[in-house]
C-alpha cells in the first residue's frame, strides 16, 4: 500500500476564530491548526481530563455572516452523528463560542487525504485505487440509506488513516457542507456562493441545479475520483469555470485505459459508466458500483459489495453488469471487449434454486403417501387371508390312486411389489405343471415343493411362499 505522508499544517495569515493555547468549554485546549478551507478551519486540541486528542472544526468569521452557511455547518454535525460506519469521521460534540460561532468536536485522524497521497507518491497501484474507492462507497451507502447526498465528494474529503493492524482506512469527511468554487485560489478550492460543490467533481445535473440531484451525483463524483487515482488527473480540465462546465456537460471523457494501458478493460468500462452524462445510464446505486469494482481490488476488499448491499437493504449481491451491457451505453469511447465479470442475476438465481427443492419435496411426499397406503392395504389383505383360511375345506384322498386337488395360493387383493407378483406366478405355474403326489389314506395332499405340513383344521393356512411377515420383509 502507498505510504501516508504526514499531515500539512497551515493557517498562517488566516483570521482564526480561536487562539493557540485557548481552552474551550473548560476542557478542549487548542494545540495547532490542521487545515483551512473555504468555509471553516480545523484545529487539533486535547481533552484536558481524558488526555485525548480531538479535532475541532469552526466556521471562519466571514462565513458566519451567512445564515445558510451556519445551517449547513450544523447539518454536517447532525448528519455525521447519524452515520455509524467506520468510514465516516465521528462527531462527538457540538458547542458555541462566546462570539456565537458554532464548533464541532470530531475524532482526531492521523494521516493524509487522497490528494496529498497522490501528490506525495506520484501514483498508486490499480488495486489500491479501487480499494480506496470501495471504502468510500461503504460510507456513502449508509448516507444514501438515510437520504443523505454528500454532493461534495473529492480526494480532499477522503482521508486515509490506519487501522490498529496498520491497514489503510478511508474516512469520508464534510457531510452536509456544500462548497463552491474559489476562482482566486484555484478550481479545487471552494467557498460559499450559489454554486454548491466542487466543479471538477460535479455531475452535469448538479451544475444545472444543486437541489435536484440524487445518489447518482455522488456516483459521478466517485467515478471522477477513481479516474484521477488511476491516471493522475481529472477527466475534465479547463482554465475557467464556464469552460469546465461546458466540457462536463458536452464532452466525453478520454478512457482512462488510454492514459494507463495496464488498466483492465472491465475497470475502464466501470469508470466510464460512472461518467455517463445522463444519470439513468450510470449505476443506479453504490452497491452496483461496488459489485463491479470488487473484482479489481485487493483481496482484503472482498466482501465490501455484500456489506454495501446489506446497508441499502438490497439482495446480498446486486446484479453485476457485463462489459457488453456497459458498451451499449451512450458513450462512443467505451470499447466492446469481452466480459470481464459474469452477468449475475441474484434474485433469479435464488428463484431457480428453490424450484428443485419444492419439486423434490412434493415427489418425496407423494412416495411416502403411496407406500403408506400400500402397507395399509397389504396389512388388511393379510388379515383377510388369515381369517378366511380356516373356512376353506381341506381335500383328502379317498383312494390311493385318486390324485388330490391342486392347492393354489389365496387370492391377492393388492400386490405393490413386483417380487411378490413374480413369486405367486411362479408358484402357480409350478403347481399346474407338476404331477401332484398321491396321498395315503387319512393324509392331506401337499403341494409340490411344500416343506411345511398342512395345519390341522381350525388353524390359519399360511400364504404360499412364506408367512405374511416374511412377504412384507421381502417387499
Amino acid at each position: 500500500m502507498a505510504s501516508i505522508p504526514p499531515p500539512e499544517s497551515s493557517g498562517s495569515g488566516v483570521d482564526m476564530p480561536v487562539a493557540i493555547g485557548e481552552v474551550l468549554a473548560g476542557k478542549y485546549k487548542v494545540e495547532n491548526v490542521l487545515g483551512v478551507g473555504g468555509m471553516g478551519v480545523v484545529v487539533a486540541a486535547r481533552h484536558m481530563q481524558l488526555e485525548q486528542r480531538v479535532a475541532l472544526k469552526f466556521l471562519r468569521p466571514e462565513a458566519m455572516q451567512s445564515k445558510e452557511a451556519v445551517e449547513r455547518f450544523l447539518r454536517e454535525a447532525r448528519n455525521a452523528v447519524r452515520l455509524r460506519s467506520e468510514h465516516v469521521a465521528k462527531v462527538t460534540d457540538v458547542g458555541t463560542l462566546d462570539s456565537g460561532a458554532p464548533y464541532m468536536v470530531m475524532e482526531f485522524l492521523d494521516g493524509a487525504d487522497l490528494s496529498q497521497i497522490v501528490q506525495a507518491t506520484g501514483s498508486i497501484t490499480i488495486e489500491e485505487a479501487v480499494y480506496f474507492v470501495l471504502q468510500a462507497c461503504e460510507a456513502i451507502a449508509e448516507a444514501h440509506s438515510l437520504g443523505i447526498i454528500h454532493r461534495d465528494l473529492k480526494p480532499q474529503n477522503l482521508f486515509v488513516t490506519r487501522r490498529v493492524d496498520g491497514k489503510p482506512l478511508v474516512k469520508v469527511l464534510d457531510f452536509g457542507i456544500s462548497k463552491t468554487l474559489d476562482t482566486q485560489s484555484g478550481l479545487s478550492l471552494t467557498r460559499t456562493s450559489s454554486i454548491m460543490g466542487s466543479p471538477l467533481y460535479m455531475s452535469p445535473e448538479q451544475m444545472r441545479s444543486s437541489k435536484n440531484v440524487d445518489q447518482r451525483a455522488d456516483i459521478w463524483a466517485l467515478g471522477v475520483i477513481l479516474y484521477e487515482l488511476l491516471t493522475g488527473h481529472v477527466p475534465f480540465e479547463a482554465e475557467s469555470v464556464p469552460e469546465l462546465c461546458l466540457k462536463v456537460v458536452q464532452d466525453e471523457p478520454t478512457p482512462p485505459k488510454s492514459e494507463r494501458p495496464q488498466i483492465p478493460e472491465g475497470l475502464n468500462a466501470v469508470v466510464l459508466k460512472c461518467l455517463e452524462k445522463t444519470s439513468s445510464n450510470r449505476f443506479s446505486n453504490v452497491a452496483e458500483l461496488a459489485a463491479a469494482l470488487e473484482p479489481y481490488s485487493a483481496e482484503i476488499a472482498r466482501g465490501s459489495s455484500e456489506r454495501i448491499a446489506s446497508t441499502l437493504n438490497l439482495p446480498s449481491r446486486p446484479p453485476m453488469v457485463s462489459i457488453g451491457a456497459i458498451s451499449s451505453s451512450s458513450n462512443p469511447k467505451i470499447g466492446t471487449g469481452g466480459t470481464a465479470w459474469g452477468t449475475t442475476q441474484a434474485m433469479e438465481a435464488k428463484k431457480k434454486a428453490r424450484l428443485p427443492i419444492f419439486v423434490g419435496a412434493g415427489v418425496a411426499a407423494l412416495v411416502i403417501l403411496t407406500v403408506g397406503i400400500g402397507l395399509a392395504m397389504k396389512s388388511s389383505s393379510s388379515k383377510n387371508d388369515t381369517q378366511a383360511a380356516p373356512t376353506q375345506p381341506t381335500q383328502t384322498a379317498t383312494t390311493p390312486t385318486t390324485p388330490a386337488t391342486t392347492v393354489t395360493a389365496p387370492p391377492t387383493v393388492w400386490e405393490p411389489m413386483t417380487a411378490t407378483a413374480t413369486a405367486t406366478a411362479t408358484a402357480t405355474q409350478t403347481q399346474s405343471t407338476t404331477q401332484t403326489p398321491t396321498a395315503r389314506p387319512g393324509q392331506t395332499a401337499k403341494p409340490p415343493g411344500s416343506a411345511n405340513p398342512t395345519p390341522p383344521p381350525g388353524e390359519p393356512t399360511p400364504p404360499l411362499g412364506g408367512s405374511t411377515r416374511q412377504l412384507e420383509k421381502g417387499n
